[in-house]
């Protein structure tokens, strides 16, 4: 660009990079420069894609960031834009690529207050601002030839022409009020940093304008995302190390008891989307917001990681990490232990040594570890879960000592029981049971080896044992969402209500964008009688999943029948199949307070078909709530020979109240041995 076409026009805003200011309609609005440079970038390029590692070399060549300083400077730009994200007009996202400014670039006219025709030279010479000089060389270049001295005030009052007395006294006005601005600027800095109230300052048509805007936004002290780090090796399939690494680290910062961790669900819910960090901040309720970069080489891995504070949205600290793949988990600690020490949060000397606990420093062990972990987030069948089981398995056979995917093996053993029916359960609660014992005495200091040891004690309907493994659990990873929601439900099984229920909100606290969380705390909820809280419990999760007929069903049933809305619970259950027992259960509960007794009979032989012996605990509640005393009390004594692991849930269970002054209900509550 030469002469004028330093100004430019971009759509109709006239961006003058010389003063960092964009200006349109008398409006004139400075921009950070940063930003600017990033809207300069992509007007060199217009109608091409940038890619996000081409944007970071270009505008931000100096200093060590991750890719989430692009997404907040392009969400900074579309919000001053006035751009729809969804409907563009000036930046288009494409997943996975990177950004593509798509209005029309052209040089700016400053005499005319427009930009060249196409028949003009300016016009229909090469790209605008391939050639464009730096803001910083625009700014230290005095006025010239090629530089007319023009702001974007000059444009706007060129675009409008006023006698000479009043542009004089319209500029000496302005500059009081410009003046004014400032000293209110800065009496007020300090209530913004103590209020988070912005002031913001608009210059419209010779006059400005003081704009306070209150957020009421207040995280908890200490609180912390961790965003899935950015796969920078090019390849896609590599994004399990990326995640896996990001993973591994959260569960790091968990295990400090002063810091609060977004759980893993929550914070990888905004993986591949361009969102800025103060609504991932507010949707999460965090003060603070860790993000990164991975890029992995045959033997070495190169890791930038910058936490920022979501309030202000300035960097609080940044480093990058080249070490050797051996080298991962110890690096894992060493950020978490930093980003610690940037927060301010004081970390003993035993939590940062069981940050490495249960690893590994065999590279294709880890490997192995990290690609189960990727699948199992993304597990929706019995052979997806016997996929992630064998990785866990190749892992521990290339580290016989790795305690962690001990651990985590057991926890998919135990979680496959939700893909099979009848015999097969109690099967996979007996496998799940070797590899957790080896995993807790591996490592008796890692909190996922007692998580699984506890599900599997817990199944096996060991009271005492399973209590001990969660507390034991819950000690060394308070802040783990995963802990929190297992416990709660054993909590309130156990008549230990209340704490039951805090570890349930404590996990949606942890985990707000993750449906598990909100199942759990209506489970509890239910179970202590407490139906309209669960009824709303219910409600939150099904936000999140509005059109998931399972969850629709899974989640309402039983809350309308507590309510005595059986139609609602009907409807709910015969949306989702006859193939699923659990909803042939409510379908049997359900026709029979309709008074469709047939119906509920073909429910509940269907059930019997599908599971046979395996669902005793089930059909006996059926019979309870028929009230046929005795097939039901017939099946509770079925359930306890078999071990049925539903029986933890016999002390509490609203289904089974008509048979609780029976002597042979109190003989098998007594057999079970519930803590008194």
């Amino acid at each position: 660009m030469q002469g004028e076409s330093r100004v430019l026009r971009i759509g109709d805003w006239r961006v003058d990079p010389e003063l960092d200011e964009l200006s349109r309609e008398g409006r004139t609005i400075r921009v950070e420069p940063r930003t600017m440079q990033l809207l300069l970038c992509l007007a060199a390029h217009a109608g091409r894609v940038v890619d996000i590692r081409q944007l970071l070399d270009e505008v931000w060549s100096n200093v060590v960031v991750t890719p989430g300083s692009v997404y907040q400077a392009v969400a900074e730009l579309r919000r001053i834009l006035g751009d729809d994200r969804e409907h563009p007009s000036y930046i288009e996202n494409l997943p996975r690529r990177g950004y593509r400014l798509i209005a029309q670039v052209a040089p700016w006219n400053a005499a005319h207050g427009a930009a060249p025709s196409a028949s003009t030279p300016a016009a229909a010479g090469s790209r605008p601002m391939m050639n464009a000089p730096s803001p910083v060389e625009m700014q230290s270049a005095p006025p010239g030839p090629d530089r007319p001295a023009t702001t974007a005030t000059d444009a706007v009052a060129a675009a409008r022409p006023l006698p000479a007395r009043r542009l004089r006294r319209n500029a000496l006005l302005g500059g009081f009020v410009l003046a004014a601005v400032i000293v209110v600027g800065i009496a007020l800095e300090p209530f913004w940093r103590l209020h988070h109230m912005p002031v913001t300052g608009v210059h419209v048509a010779g006059k400005t304008e003081v704009l306070v805007t209150p957020v009421t936004f207040a995280p908890p002290p200490h609180s912390i995302a961790v965003l899935p780090f950015v796969n920078m090796s090019g390849d896609s399939s590599q994004d399990y190390f990326s995640d896996g690494l990001s993973e591994e680290l959260l569960n790091d910062l968990s295990r400090i008891n002063e810091l609060q961790v977004a759980a893993r669900t929550s914070s990888f819910s905004f993986k591949g989307k361009d969102t800025d960090i103060g609504t991932i901040a507010r949707k999460l309720n965090v003060g603070a917001v860790l993000e990164g970069s991975v890029r992995r080489s045959a033997h070495t891995v190169r890791i930038t990681a910058q936490l920022n504070n979501a309030i202000t949205g300035f960097h609080i600290w940044s480093q990058t990490y080249d070490r050797e793949l051996g080298d991962v988990l110890k690096l894992e600690a060493e950020i978490a232990s930093a980003v610690a020490s940037a927060l301010k949060v004081a970390l003993l000397q035993d939590v940062a040594a069981e940050m490495k606990v249960g690893g590994t420093r065999n590279p294709a062990a880890y490997d192995a570890y990290l690609r189960a972990a990727s699948a199992y987030w993304q597990a929706t069948s019995a052979s997806d879960n016997e996929s992630v089981r064998a990785g866990y398995q190749e892992a521990v056979r290339l580290d016989p000592y790795f305690a962690l995917a001990y651990a985590e093996w057991s926890i998919a053993l135990s979680g496959a029981t939700v893909f099979v029916h009848g015999p097969a359960v109690a099967d996979f609660h007996r496998r799940a049971r070797a590899p957790a014992l080896k995993a807790v005495a591996l490592a008796p200091e890692l909190a996922d080896g007692h998580l699984a040891l506890a599900i599997v004690q817990h199944a096996s309907l060991d009271f005492t044992g399973a209590s001990e493994e969660y507390q034991r659990a819950m000690t060394l990873a308070p802040g783990n969402a995963r802990v929190l929601r297992d416990y709660s439900i054993f909590a309130v099984t156990m008549g230990r209500t209340d704490d039951g229920i805090a570890a349930a909100r404590r996990a949606v606290a942890l985990d707000p964008l993750n449906i598990n969380s909100y199942d759990h705390l209506k489970s509890a909820l239910l179970f202590a009688r407490r139906y309209d809280e669960a009824l709303a419990a219910y409600q939150d999760g099904l936000s999140l999943r509005p059109k998931d007929p399972t969850w629709w069903a899974a989640g309402g049933q039983l809350i309308y029948y507590a309510l005595g809305d059986f139609e609602k619970m009907r409807a709910v259950c015969e949306g989702v199949g006859e193939a699923v027992k659990d909803f042939q259960d409510c379908l049997a509960l359900a026709y029979h307070k309709l008074g469709r007794q047939a119906d509920a009979e073909t429910a509940l032989a269907r059930c019997k078909a599908l599971e046979g012996d395996a669902g005793a605990y089930g059909y006996a509640a059926i019979y309870a709530q028929w009230g046929d005393t005795k097939e039901a009390l017939g099946w509770l004594e079925t359930a306890l020979r078999l071990r049925d692991p539903d029986l933890v849930n016999l002390k509490v269970d609203p289904l089974l109240d008509p048979l609780r002054k029976e002597p042979r209900f109190r003989a098998i509550e007594l057999e079970l041995g519930f803590p008194q």
